[in-house]
């Protein structure tokens, strides 16, 4: 396997929460292991943004769509990090996955998501030529999508063939116009492909829902095709997506992506992300799903 880091430097880092702790891995000590430290920030700069996030549920188990034993740690873990900036707002899927992994931060905060339906996984089946049965509109083998240019189009990839017939639009636009609705209800309102202010506010807004349903979230957010974010991103179970807003021009907003399925509080517990979403890292690893 091959793995390459790279260090740059772009804009001074912030916390966006005085009393948030911030994770990170100290240098390698003299017997080789990572020592873990947590360090707390005091941060004088106030918010100036409302803030989406959202997370992906922890690892699970589809048979009884719950959470794997893994799963129920990674919740628990996951909530040692939210917990620490509470939010205005939390709403969740209605699948027990999601549930599940809201439970253990709502408990610990005394707190009540809202369960909205749009916000289930995106499961729709369309026709693929190289499978009998239909399969996952996120789901494409390398080979079959990068052919076909439209797929890659913020518009057009709803009108390719497969997804029409499936009529995948339709439900996308089920998805969208709910997250328009909620968005709207905080004070932005969608006008075109960024959003008028109606309200401008520091809310703090927290999805509890799915990668592929995320994904979708992400394309109408940021105008990217759905296609590019499922194939060409992976947010790791109970991983956290962070937008802002940015309003440089008075009453225009858009949801800037600050962080993309981050897992820090896996690392910092030691505990290993679990593989779910991914795939084989080479042909050969027989024991990787392809």
């Amino acid at each position: 396997r091959i793995g390459i880091v790279f260090f740059f430097s772009h804009f001074r880092p912030y916390s966006s929460n005085a009393q948030e702790k911030i994770y990170c891995l100290s240098p390698q000590t003299s017997n080789g292991k990572i020592e873990r430290q947590r360090y707390a920030r005091k941060q004088s700069r106030k918010e100036l943004f409302m803030k989406l996030v959202i997370v992906r549920h922890a690892d699970p188990d589809y048979s009884i769509d719950s959470l794997t034993p893994t799963g129920w740690r990674e919740a628990e873990l996951l909530s040692e990090r939210l917990v620490k900036t509470p939010a205005d707002a939390y709403y969740v899927s209605p699948l027990g996955r999601a549930q599940d992994t809201a439970s253990y931060t709502l408990n610990r905060l005394g707190r009540k998501a809202e369960t909205l339906d749009w916000l289930r996984e995106f499961s729709y089946p369309v026709k693929l030529p190289y499978l009998d049965a239909p399969h996952l509109s996120w789901d494409f083998l390398p080979g079959f999508y990068s052919e076909i240019e439209d797929l890659y189009d913020p518009v057009k990839w709803k009108e390719v063939a497969l997804m029409r017939e499936a009529g995948i639009g339709t439900y996308y636009r089920q998805v969208t116009d709910g997250l328009d609705r909620l968005l709207e209800s905080h004070g932005y309102k969608r006008n075109g492909k960024i959003y008028d202010v109606l309200s401008a506010n520091r809310d703090t807004i927290v999805f509890f829902c799915h990668f592929g349903l995320e994904c979708y979230l992400l394309s109408h957010l940021l105008y990217i095709s759905p296609v590019a974010l499922t194939h060409g991103f992976v947010a790791a179970p109970s991983s956290v997506t962070t937008l802002n807003t940015e309003e440089r021009e008075k009453g225009k907003a858009i949801f800037r992506c600050a962080s993309f399925g981050d897992i820090s509080h896996l690392y910092c517990a030691g505990e290993e992300p679990a593989f779910s979403a991914r795939y084989c890292e080479t042909f050969d690893c027989e024991d990787e799903r392809h």
